[in-house]
């Protein structure tokens, strides 16, 4: 079994668990590789042994069984910019706060392995937005796809934004508004869902259209197909605004012809019989929890 192991530099509080997987793994044939960042982290050799690194471009192949990300939601989407197109399915360890991705509980990460050898499992495939601009932009040359969502935004200036959008060259509106977010079924229950997005099932083949705070009341989310095209063009105040990438951040002149759509790879997820999407939403999101019953 080929395994690699992610973590971010603040996830401190992981060694114990990881020693737990790395128990588990001994069980079976295995070939294990950290990021070498993390692995620093948890003080290397003189704690687990020695061990295989990969870095951002170098290390990790197709041939890896799945990856196992220690930490919160925001770990997951940072693994995904070391994935990218190889196919590993990618599942979270939550040494975090919430979860929504991360969904096993640290306490269960032995059951990572029995579970996965024991095929209690389904790879869900999860779509990605890429974004790129007119004229280019170095911040979008490699890394210009994300899992949850691309946010415009402004840029030091308390006044709104006006998003001029279009999908598939036709004019939907302008909105005035602090940002626009442009959100996968798996963002849905992110950023989008606090600026009153609706939530969608991973599988879903769409994107959410959710401005922030905008100033015209009826100027609601809206849920796409995810073959379409978006073009959006950001004016205002300022001469410039932020493009946001799940949690990478770009700064972009005013006018700059933006273009988002789908990505031409997926992330392949780890959904556990024991975790599925729906119990996520009960266990997390408290999903129709009313104290009168």
């Amino acid at each position: 079994m080929k395994v690699a192991v992610y973590g971010q530099s603040y996830t401190d509080n992981a060694l114990e668990y990881v020693i737990e997987l790395l128990d588990e793994l001994s069980h079976v044939s295995n070939e294990i590789s950290f990021e070498k960042d993390f692995y620093e982290v948890l003080q290397g050799p003189e704690k687990l042994g020695n061990y295989k690194t990969f870095t951002e471009d170098r290390g990790l192949d197709s041939t890896f069984d799945m990856l196992i990300s220690f930490g919160g939601d925001g770990t997951i989407l940072r693994a995904v910019t070391y994935v990218r197109d190889l196919n590993i399915p990618i599942v979270g360890v939550n040494t975090g706060r919430l979860g929504f991705l991360s969904t096993f509980k640290k306490e269960d990460v032995r059951k990572v392995i029995k579970e996965f050898l024991a095929g209690a499992y389904t790879i869900v495939e999860r779509s990605l937005v890429a974004v790129s601009t007119n004229p280019p932009t170095a911040d979008f040359e490699f890394l210009n796809f994300a899992l949850n969502e691309i946010t415009v935004s402004r840029k030091d200036t308390t006044s709104m934004i006006t998003v001029e959008t279009y999908l598939d060259n036709e004019f939907l509106t302008s909105y005035w508004a602090d940002g626009l977010i442009i959100a996968t079924p798996t963002g849905s229950t992110g950023y989008s869902l606090s600026c009153g997005g609706p939530v969608i099932a991973p599988t879903v083949k769409s994107f959410i259209l959710t401005p922030i705070a905008p100033h015209n009341l009826n100027a609601r989310p809206l849920v796409i197909s995810d073959d379409t095209e978006i073009r959006l063009k950001v004016s205002g105040r300022e001469e410039y605004h932020l493009v946001s990438l799940d949690s990478r951040i770009a700064t972009l002149e005013n006018g700059t012809e933006i273009l988002i759509k789908k990505a031409g790879f997926s992330a392949k997820m780890i959904e556990y019989t024991s975790e599925s999407f729906l119990k996520t939403l009960r266990n997390k999101l408290l999903w129709g929890e009313d104290k009168r019953n």
